[in-house]
C-alpha cells in the first residue's frame, strides 16, 4: 500500500514485563465519575448517565517524560485517573462480556487548560481547547491484568514536588469498568488500542512550569513526569 504522503508514528506505551510495545488508537475519558470531584467542580454527585470526551493520541506523554506546558492558558490542572486499555474492541458490548476486551490498566493524568474549559462551558461550546493538547495525557506503563480479568485495586493519588495534593480509592468510582467499557460501545465503535480515562478524585488543581508531578495506583503502577516550557526555537525546556 502506498500512503499519499508520510503518516505520522503511532503513540505507544511500554507494557510491565513485556519486550512488546502498546499502540494507541482512541482515548476516551470519562467525566465526573468520583462524587467528590463532581461535587467539587459544582455539580450533583449523583448517579447520573456517564458522559465522555476524547483526546488526540498525540497527547499521550510517557513515565520519565517531560510535559510542555501548553499556550494559550495560564491554569492547566491535573487530573489523575486509572486508565483501561483495549486489546479488542466492538460495538454494543453487554456488561456481563465487558471484561473480555480488556488487556491491561496504566495510571493516567487528564491535564486540562482549566481557563479555556471554563470559558468554552460559560459560552456552551464544546471542551476540546481545554482538553486537547499535546502532553494532555501522561500515561504509565501498562500492567497486564490476570486470566480472571480482575485486578485487586486500592488507593489513587497525585503529588506535586512531594506533596499530595489527590487521594482517593478506585472502589469510589461511580461507573464501574464493565459499565463504562458497555455504556461507551453504546456510543463509539472500540478498537484495539484504545484507552479509557475513568475519572478522577476531589483535589484538582494547577501544576506549574519546572513541577515535579508523580501520580500512582496500588497494584497498578506509577508515573512521574516534569513540567517544561517551550523556548523561542521551539524546544520543551525545564522550568
Amino acid at each position: 500500500m502506498t500512503y499519499a504522503f508520510e503518516t505520522n508514528d503511532t503513540a505507544i506505551l511500554p507494557i510491565v514485563g513485556s519486550d512488546y510495545l502498546f499502540p494507541v488508537s482512541q482515548i476516551y475519558c470519562v467525566g465526573r465519575n468520583y462524587a467528590d470531584h463532581a461535587v467539587e467542580m459544582g455539580h450533583d454527585p449523583d448517579r447520573e448517565e456517564p458522559f465522555f470526551f476524547m483526546k488526540p493520541s498525540y497527547a499521550i506523554l510517557n513515565d520519565g517524560e517531560q510535559m510542555e506546558y501548553p499556550s494559550f492558558s495560564t491554569d492547566v490542572h491535573h487530573e489523575v485517573e486509572l486508565v483501561i486499555a483495549l486489546s479488542k474492541g466492538g460495538r454494543d458490548i453487554g456488561i456481563n462480556e465487558a471484561m473480555d476486551l480488556v488487556y491491561g490498566y496504566a495510571v493516567g493524568i487528564d491535564m486540562t487548560r482549566r481557563d479555556l474549559q471554563a470559558e468554552a462551558k460559560k459560552k456552551s461550546r464544546p471542551w476540546e481547547s481545554g482538553k486537547s493538547f499535546m502532553h494532555a495525557a501522561p500515561c504509565s506503563a501498562i500492567s497486564l491484568i490476570a486470566d480472571s480479568g480482575e485486578i485487586n485495586f486500592g488507593s489513587i493519588t497525585l503529588s506535586i514536588n512531594g506533596t499530595e495534593k489527590q487521594r482517593g480509592d478506585i472502589n469510589q468510582m461511580i461507573w464501574k469498568v464493565p459499565e463504562i467499557i458497555s455504556r461507551l460501545s453504546e456510543l463509539f465503535v472500540l478498537s484495539p488500542g484504545d484507552l479509557i480515562f475513568t475519572g478522577t478524585p476531589a483535589g484538582v488543581g494547577p501544576i506549574q512550569v519546572g513541577d515535579k508531578v508523580q501520580a500512582a495506583i496500588e497494584n497498578v503502577g506509577e508515573i512521574n513526569i516534569n513540567v517544561g516550557k517551550v523556548s523561542s526555537a521551539g524546544e520543551t525546556i525545564e522550568g
